[in-house]
């Protein structure tokens, strides 16, 4: 998924709860069926349908031009115009939610990839089967990491992929240069000795800066140092362990990056998105920057040259704790779903056809600094400059998938949530210890067991 913010998120938290109650109960999972009927929102005709984007440029002023180039195109060739509107991260997974209780909805909606499986087990969503597939060049034509992520296993995906992601350690070279660092950091140690030689608070200046206020990026880093400390915080059947102490390894080494280390500004702690610490990277206020390779054209559009800054795959620590694999980002990106009782079903697929076809792949994450999801895409020389290969190659071969099963929503917004309040613990001076991290993620454990984890 992409980096989001982690405003609303109690509110989504509620509403997933909510969602969670409704499907543990037939009966009233019987009536949600019932009032999925014509979930869409009503349409001025058969010719138009409404989809929901998310939040992919640095604001959605900037996805609204992108998005109506290409969806002109789109009716110019079909007939058929797009209600367009796009949702900011924070809000998208409580209003997809909404739509799917409530019966009003859009006929297409883009969705973060880690929250496939919560979003399929909902039962609003049309599954794409073998038959289906076909349409869109097969199974076979799309990564097979992005397809990992497009619902619950042994069942037929009920999205698609649309932009692929992954994260990379952004350095800046002038810094670097200044400092006598010839060369970026290959593994964890030398990584916060690096840090640690770029970090002069009295100058303003840090090693590293990250979104600390933001539970899905929390959350992912839980989930990649988990898988590198040798655990999974939640397993296959949705079943929590979020308190053994690899977890508590894995979530106190990205603590400690402010609280031990001191190599992250402690007003960090209140960075809701990805778009803040890129702003500071920019501006030489940090040296390094853990993100996603949407965070690019951000770079770009606040002034930063393509030769000013230089990519590597996250270090990793050699050797690696017993278990533990060098996983450097899980699969990221976003997907596109159809809702199932859209009276537009024909109309929303080729929509989803348009977006996932070689030509407007090609041209979209060009546009908006991320991956293909079908193989034919890359053949567009623009997708094999060394950067992109460096976030195509972690992607491909760096990356593990976070379990798709239908309570990972929730795993995100209680695990970050732990996360984002000892970061804030930290910036007020009261750093937290091992067990201040055992006992915040064993609670974020206890409220996730509490609704049906």
């Amino acid at each position: 998924m992409s980096q989001e913010s982690n405003d609303g998120l109690d509110e989504a938290e509620e509403a997933f709860v909510l969602k969670r109650s409704l499907l543990a109960v037939p009966l009233v999972a019987a009536l949600l069926a019932g009032a999925l009927t014509g979930c869409a929102a009503p349409a001025d005709d058969d010719d138009t349908i409404t989809y929901w984007a998310s939040n992919q440029g640095k604001n959605a002023a900037q996805d609204r031009e992108i998005l109506r180039e290409e969806l002109a195109e789109f009716t110019a060739r079909t007939g058929i115009d797009v209600k367009l509107e796009v949702i900011g991260w924070s809000d998208l997974l409580n209003r997809i939610l909404g739509a799917a209780t409530s019966g009003v909805g859009p006929d297409v909606v883009n969705l973060g990839n880690t929250w496939a499986a919560s979003l399929q087990a909902t039962g609003a969503f049309l599954p794409f089967d073998d038959a289906l597939m076909q349409r869109f060049g097969g199974r076979d034509r799309f990564l097979d990491s992005s397809m990992s992520s497009a619902g619950m296993p042994g069942q037929p995906p009920a999205s698609l992929p649309l932009y692929g992601l992954s994260y990379g350690l952004f350095y800046n070279k002038k810094l670097f240069a200044e400092a006598g660092i010839t060369e970026p950091p290959k593994d964890w140690r030398e990584f916060i000795d690096t840090a640690k030689r770029l970090t002069d608070p009295a100058r303003g200046r840090w090693g590293l800066t990250i979104p600390g206020a933001s539970y899905t990026e929390n959350a992912h880093f839980a989930f990649m140092f988990g898988r590198q400390e040798g655990t999974h915080l939640i397993d296959e059947r949705g079943s929590p362990s979020f308190a053994t102490p690899e977890a508590v390894a894995a979530v106190q080494r990205y603590i400690d990056l402010m609280a031990s280390a001191r190599v992250v500004d402690p007003d960090d702690a209140e960075e809701g998105n990805s778009s803040g610490a890129a702003a500071d990277f920019v501006d030489g206020d940090a040296a390094m920057l853990i993100a996603q390779n949407s965070v690019i054209p951000t770079l770009h559009d606040n002034g930063m040259a393509e030769a000013d800054y230089g990519v590597v795959p996250m270090p990793v620590p050699d050797p690696l704790p017993p278990g533990g694999r060098a996983v450097r980002s899980h699969v990221a990106g976003s997907n596109v779903a159809v809702f199932a009782d859209s009276p537009r079903r024909e109309q929303a697929l080729k929509l989803v056809e348009f977006l996932t076809s070689k030509e407007i792949q090609a041209s979209l994450n060009e546009k908006y600094g991320t991956l293909p999801v079908v193989e034919d895409a890359y053949d567009d020389p623009a997708f094999h400059t060394p950067k992109n290969q460096v976030f195509s190659e972690v992607l491909a071969s760096g990356s593990e998938t976070v379990p798709m099963i239908p309570n990972e929503a929730h795993f995100e917004t209680t695990v970050g949530a732990a996360m984002r309040d000892l970061f804030a613990a930290t910036a007020t001076g009261r750093p937290p210890g091992a067990e201040d991290v055992r006992e915040a993620l064993a609670d974020a454990e206890q409220k996730m067991r509490g609704t049906g984890g």
